[in-house]
C-alpha cells in the first residue's frame, strides 16, 4: 500500500475568517466570501507508506466505493481499497479538521469541520465554499426543503444547498432576537448533527435546545427527559424507522414517532455527576456520540468515556478495551454499502467488529 499527499499548483490565500456579517436592520442580507478557489493536481508524489491519522471523526463511503476519512486535525483521506490520498488545507479543504461527509447527486463531496467551515471536491480540486451566502430572517417561509438538497451545521441553525447556492436558515426569526442570527458564532442552537429521514423530513441535534424537525413546513422541537441541556450529537433512524437520538449527558433516547423515550435512564445508565462536575463514568451510557445499526437490527451506541454499547431491543451489551477497542472514546458508527459497520475511535483508530472481537483497520 503508498500513501500520497496532494500537492497544490499555486499560491493560495485562505478564505477562512474572510466572511463578515455586518448588522441587520429587518433585512435579508448577502455575504460574499472572497471568491478563491483552491486547485490540486491529481498527478501526486509517492510519500513513505504511512497509516491514516488515528483521530477519526467521520467516515464516508461515495458512489464509486471509494473511503473518505475525516480527522481532528490531519485533513481529510481517501482510500480507494489499494492508495491512500492525503487532502489539507494547503488542497483546498477549509478546515483541517473534518466531522461531516457527504455527496451530492452530482457526485461532488462536500466536507464541514466544527466551525462550520464548507468545502467541495468535484473530483479534480478542492474549493472553499465561495458562492454568495444568502442570511434569510429565518421567517417559515424562507424554510424550504428539496429531495436533492444538502444540510450542513451552523452557528445558529443550518446551511441549505440547493440549486448552487447556500441560504443560512437561523432557527429564530431575526424579528424576535437578533443575538443568535451569526452563522458562524456557537450558541444554544448551534447544530452539531442532521439527519434526513425516509418520509423526508430534516432533524437538527444542537448545542442546548434539544432535537428539531423540519417537515417541509415548519419547526417542532423536542427538550423533554433531558434531551436539552447537554449537546445532541447523534440522529439515526433505524429499519423501523424509529428515531434515535444521543446526547452528550443525557444518553440515549428512542422516538417511534409519537413516545420519545430516555433509555439510558430506563436502564439505570445515567450519569448525573456529568453534568454537575463534568465526570465521566466508564459504565455509564450517559455520552453517546454516535448510532447506527448492524445487518441483524441491532442499534449500536458509540460513547466518549465507556465504548460501545449494542442494544438487540431488549438487552444493552457494553464492549470496551476488553474486547479489542484500544480507546474508550468512539466518535463514530458508519454502515458501509455493504453493510459492515466501521468505528472511529477519538485517537486510536477504525476498528471493525467480527462478532466477537474488534480489530483495527490496516488499510492493506
Amino acid at each position: 500500500m503508498k500513501i500520497t499527499k496532494l500537492i497544490s499548483t499555486q499560491s493560495i490565500i485562505s478564505c477562512i475568517g474572510l466572511l463578515f456579517l455586518s448588522a441587520f436592520e429587518g433585512q435579508s442580507q448577502n455575504l460574499n466570501t472572497n471568491k478563491v478557489i483552491q486547485k490540486a493536481d491529481l498527478l501526486i508524489e509517492n510519500k513513505p507508506e504511512n497509516t491514516i491519522d488515528k483521530n477519526i471523526r467521520s467516515v464516508f463511503q461515495d458512489r464509486n466505493g471509494n473511503y473518505w476519512i475525516g480527522t481532528n486535525g490531519a485533513d481529510v483521506y481517501r482510500y480507494d481499497g489499494k492508495t491512500i490520498t492525503l487532502f489539507t488545507t494547503k488542497d483546498g479543504l477549509a478546515d483541517n479538521q473534518v466531522i461531516s461527509i457527504q455527496e451530492d447527486g452530482d457526485g461532488n463531496l462536500w466536507f464541514e469541520s466544527s466551525s462550520f467551515a464548507i468545502s467541495k471536491f468535484d473530483g479534480k480540486k478542492c474549493s472553499i465554499l465561495s458562492d454568495t451566502i444568502h442570511v434569510t430572517n429565518g421567517t417559515n417561509i424562507e424554510w424550504q426543503s428539496k429531495k436533492s438538497d444538502l444540510w450542513f451545521y451552523g452557528g445558529s441553525g443550518v446551511f441549505n444547498y440547493c440549486a448552487n447556492s447556500i441560504d443560512y436558515l437561523p432557527f429564530i426569526p431575526r424579528s424576535s432576537i437578533k443575538q443568535i442570527i451569526q452563522p458562524f458564532s456557537l450558541s444554544r442552537y448551534s447544530v452539531y448533527c442532521i439527519l434526513k429521514d425516509s418520509n423526508g423530513n430534516v432533524w437538527f441535534g444542537t448545542q442546548a435546545e434539544g432535537i428539531c424537525k423540519f417537515d417541509g413546513n415548519s419547526l417542532t422541537w423536542f427538550k423533554e427527559k433531558g434531551l436539552a441541556g447537554p449537546a445532541v450529537l447523534g440522529i439515526f433512524e433505524d429499519s423501523k424507522h424509529n428515531l434515535w437520538f444521543g446526547n452528550n449527558g443525557g444518553g440515549l433516547f428512542q422516538y417511534d414517532g409519537k413516545n420519545l423515550r430516555n433509555l439510558t435512564e430506563e436502564k439505570g445508565l445515567s450519569n448525573p455527576d456529568f453534568r454537575t462536575t463534568g465526570t465521566s463514568n466508564s459504565t455509564s451510557l450517559a455520552r453517546v456520540y454516535c448510532i447506527n445499526e448492524d445487518r441483524s437490527g441491532n442499534i449500536w451506541i458509540g460513547t466518549v468515556d465507556a465504548g460501545v454499547w449494542k442494544y438487540d431491543g431488549i438487552n444493552l451489551t457494553n464492549y470496551g478495551m476488553k474486547d479489542g477497542l484500544t480507546s474508550d472514546a468512539v466518535n463514530t458508527i458508519y454502515k458501509d454499502k455493504s453493510g459492515e459497520l466501521w468505528f472511529g475511535t477519538d485517537s486510536n483508530g477504525i476498528y471493525k467488529f467480527n462478532g466477537t472481537t474488534f480489530t483495527e483497520c490496516n488499510w492493506q
